[in-house]
């Protein structure tokens, strides 16, 4: 820490130092938890009770160059559920140089890149998730002309402060047909992208050591209609599973991905059809199916809508693109769609005077329906009848009733496997069936003062039973805020199957808290019990387990 602290003042008395040329921006921020011992969970602190994330982000800009550096650091251990990879790292974890004109833009060092939809490549940081997969090697941009963009990138995936076995290549080209071919009104895009992976297969002849994966893709808008499409293949690999290979035998995989919408003010459509088939690709073949997303190249998050409250963010679905041969879980991937509806009322109309606005989603995802033979092989339909992971309907209601009250009022029914909800075999332990009912209203009184309260309620019959929860949430000034928040467990019931509940007695899950925030800082504290489960950010998710401590979170920006 002391280390850390003094790299900061020294980066401070630089940029002030440098002000005449160029410029400096970045920011730090802080995450740390005390950990307690809560005998109603049951939960016992670990030895290192106190963690802490710190991240200290410094770039700066002069003409047509940049330069950052960002300095980590996860003393004594890192928070609890992210990776062991972090534990104890202290240092500095990714740097960049950068050179950009209007036709060529060059990396060396740590970068981030995505092509097309991420189907074969993204690369991203996501702090809250523990996820952060720079390339470390050198990426180029080049623009010849006004329509064609280039893009090549090199080197070896970010595993903690270490690099990864297996060596990235990639190329991806995109074309903006429609101003090419002075297509007018109609926006036409279409792209193709490279990735290929090489790691040591240390003298095994039967494993390829190069494994490529190619995708082609195709956008179009015409008025209030746009879609696109993005089909993607990858090279025979072994599966590896939990550190080992399942078999000598190699397997593709496929991808497909196709968006349509309508857009015209007051509504808006858009539905997505996604099939995946052994579609999970490492920059190290070992690591497959880890369980904190760590050495992932490509980006196949899962398509359903993304909750707000508590209660509904109980039963979640985490995409299953991998492809599993042995045992008593064999699959090949997943395919499914999600619809979503958006609808204003005209302001003339009764609905309309008070702002009212829905939105609706339905979405289904399920397995491949697959036939599996003796010697390891597979026969699989295209959709066929596999078995169901996940299906989602939900609707909401927003209303601006004045200019100081606003309501929410969602419905949710969920129907998940258990093996997708709690990390388990897929199809082997039953549906869980949840309905979840919430109600949100927010009263403003002028000045940046507010209240806020909501009360929700899961129904159901299987897993853990009946829960319901409130928050109440009140800010005096636009600076401060302060809240409290219980999920009440309340009634645990045994369904169909054997319940896993480890619980006697209905269980709390409070919090307490508040914020304070003045220009570019904010700072926020909270006691309280963390449920344990899947938490997921943009359909990625990583599990968290039970526990009980204080939290602390700075963010500075400059």
């Amino acid at each position: 820490m002391k280390k850390f602290l003094v790299g900061i003042a020294l980066l401070g008395s630089s940029l002030l130092f440098a002000q005449d040329k160029g410029y400096f921006y970045g920011g730090l921020e802080s995450n740390s938890q005390w950990l307690l011992d809560d005998d109603g969970l049951p939960f016992i602190a670990p030895d290192e009770a106190f963690r802490s994330n710190n991240y200290f982000q410094l770039n700066y800009a002069y003409g047509d160059f940049s330069a950052g550096v960002q300095y980590e650091s996860y003393l004594p251990n890192a928070l609890l559920g992210y990776a062991p990879d972090y534990d104890g790292g202290n240092g500095i974890a990714t740097y960049f140089l950068n050179y950009r004109d209007k036709s060529l833009d060059v990396t060396g060092g740590y970068f981030y890149e995505q092509f097309g939809n991420g189907l074969l490549l993204r690369t991203w940081e996501d702090r809250q998730l523990g996820i952060n997969s720079a390339l470390h090697g050198l990426r180029v941009k080049f623009s010849p002309t006004d329509f064609i963009d280039l893009t090549g990138v090199y080197g070896q995936q970010r595993v903690g402060f270490e690099l990864s076995e297996g060596v990235i290549q990639g190329l991806d080209a995109a074309f903006d047909l429609g101003s090419a071919l002075k297509t007018g009104e109609v926006d036409l895009r279409a792209g193709v992208s490279y990735v290929g992976r090489y790691q040591d297969t240390n003298a095994n002849d039967t494993i390829p050591s190069t494994v490529n994966a190619y995708s082609a893709r195709a956008d179009f808008v015409i008025d209030k209609f746009y879609g696109g499409v993005e089909v993607g293949y990858k090279e025979e690999d072994v599966i590896a599973n939990e550190g080992l290979f399942d078999s000598d035998r190699l397997y593709d995989g496929t991808a497909l991905q196709v968006n349509m919408g309508y857009a015209q003010r007051g509504l808006g459509i858009n539905a997505t059809f996604r099939r995946l088939e052994n579609f999970s690709f490492y920059s190290d073949r070992t690591v497959e199916g880890n369980q904190f997303n760590q050495q992932l190249i490509n980006y196949t998050p899962a398509l359903t809508k993304q909750q707000d409250y508590m209660l509904t963010n109980i039963y979640v679905y985490n995409a299953q693109p991998r492809l599993l041969t042995e045992g008593f879980e064999q699959r090949a991937g997943e395919v499914g769609a999600q619809v979503d509806v958006y609808y204003s009322f005209p302001k003339e109309s009764p609905f309309g005077k008070v702002n009212t606005k829905i939105a609706g989603n339905f979405s289904y995802w399920g397995g491949l329906e697959t036939e599996f033979n003796e010697d390891l092989s597979y026969d699989v339909k295209f959709i066929g009848d596999g078995d169901r992971y996940f299906r989602d309907i939900n609707f909401e209601v927003k209303n601006r009733w004045s200019s100081a009250w606003s309501t929410v009022a969602t419905f949710q029914s969920v129907i998940i496997d258990k093996g997708v909800s709690l990390g388990g075999p897929l199809g082997v332990q039953g549906d869980i069936k949840a309905i979840t009912g919430v109600g949100e209203a927010t009263y403003r009184f002028g000045k940046g003062q507010s209240f806020r309260f909501a009360l929700q309620h899961l129904w159901s019959q299987q897993d853990r039973g009946n829960w319901a929860a409130g928050v109440i949430e009140y800010s005096p000034n636009s600076r401060l805020n302060f809240f409290i928040a219980d999920n009440f467990n309340y009634q645990s019931i045994d369904g169909d199957f054997e319940t896993d509940s480890q619980f006697e007695d209905p269980l709390h899950y409070y919090n307490i808290g508040g914020s304070y925030s003045k220009g570019r800082t904010r700072f926020s504290m909270n006691y309280g019990r963390q449920r344990g489960g899947l938490i997921c950010v943009g359909g990625v998710c990583r599990f968290v387990p039970e526990s009980n401590g204080l939290n602390m979170n700075l963010v500075v920006t400059f």
